[in-house]
């Protein structure tokens, strides 16, 4: 297991780990965290060939015992904490994907809040905008 990962990498792992948390990782939540990747200013320097082998390493540490906290911990320590939000807001993009949200998303979800200490309303702010943006007609 990694000591120290950087940003981009603890967004993906953020990002895989919503996936994964429900034992499905669908094609939807796949496509949405390439297209996360591929687009977000966030991600500008960021090098999408090294996607596929990262999303493998996270899914490596959640098959050990504690591979949760371990990747949560690698997440909190890696990510400068003006990109607490924005973790916070690619794991509700990735639940959000298939439209339905698992009760093990959201507990994910409340896990990552406690983790990074987003506040409810910022929290609730960022889940309506997801809402909204994945709002069928």
């Amino acid at each position: 297991m990694p000591q120290t990962i950087n940003p981009h990498t603890a967004l993906i792992y953020v990002m895989v780990t919503m996936s994964a948390v429900d034992s499905a990782m669908s094609d939807k939540e796949l496509r949405k965290i390439g297209t996360i990747v591929t687009t977000l200013p966030v991600f500008d320097n960021f090098s999408s060939d090294l996607l596929v082998q990262i999303a493998e390493d996270c899914g490596e540490i959640l098959q050990e015992d504690g591979g949760l906290e371990a990747v949560f911990g690698l997440v909190r320590d890696a990510l400068p904490e003006h990109l607490h939000e924005t973790a916070y807001a690619l794991a509700v993009e990735v639940a959000a994907a298939d439209l339905t949200v698992q009760q093990e998303e959201l507990r994910l979800l409340q896990l990552l809040r406690d983790t990074l200490g987003i506040e409810k309303l910022s929290a609730a702010a960022i889940e309506r905008g997801a809402r909204a943006r994945h709002t069928t007609i």
